[in-house]
């Protein structure tokens, strides 16, 4: 298993309000406008599992299987070309403000390896940047 990490992003946001957002996954209609269509596709989500069709991967659906109050989501592939776990954990700053990180462990084939881990990390970082940007309020 490969494992990637994003970078930690700070968020003008106590741990809880933050947790709460990423915790129920209906929530991602507040962010459904900036995700770009030439980059994923076919987007659909519930309270506990996302699917989008990423050109040149595939259809990509994962699933929340653990919720750690107020600290992180898990999530693990439903259908992926390739299997993984992905973690989106909130870190305490102040009374005010959090940290978020997402990290990634995935079953990349030793050959896929130098053309998958450049744009998986890439895609992590745009994610926590995205993160950052919410209104948590």
């Amino acid at each position: 298993m490969a494992s990637f990490e994003s970078k930690v992003k700070e968020i003008p946001y106590p741990q809880e309000s933050v947790y709460r957002l990423i915790s129920d996954l209906n929530n991602l209609e507040r962010i459904r406008d900036r995700i770009p269509t030439d980059k994923i596709q076919d987007f659909s989500y519930d309270s506990d599992s996302v699917t989008v069709n990423v050109p040149l991967v595939g259809t990509v659906s994962m699933r929340v299987v653990e919720r750690t109050e107020p600290e992180c989501v898990k999530f693990e592939s439903v259908q992926s070309p390739m299997s993984f776990n992905l973690w989106v954990e909130v870190m305490p700053d102040d009374d005010n403000a959090s940290k978020v990180k997402v990290s990634v462990k995935a079953d990349i084939p030793f050959m896929l390896a130098p053309l998958v881990s450049g744009p998986l990390q890439d895609g992590l970082d745009k994610v926590v940047e995205a993160l950052s940007m919410i209104q948590y309020e």
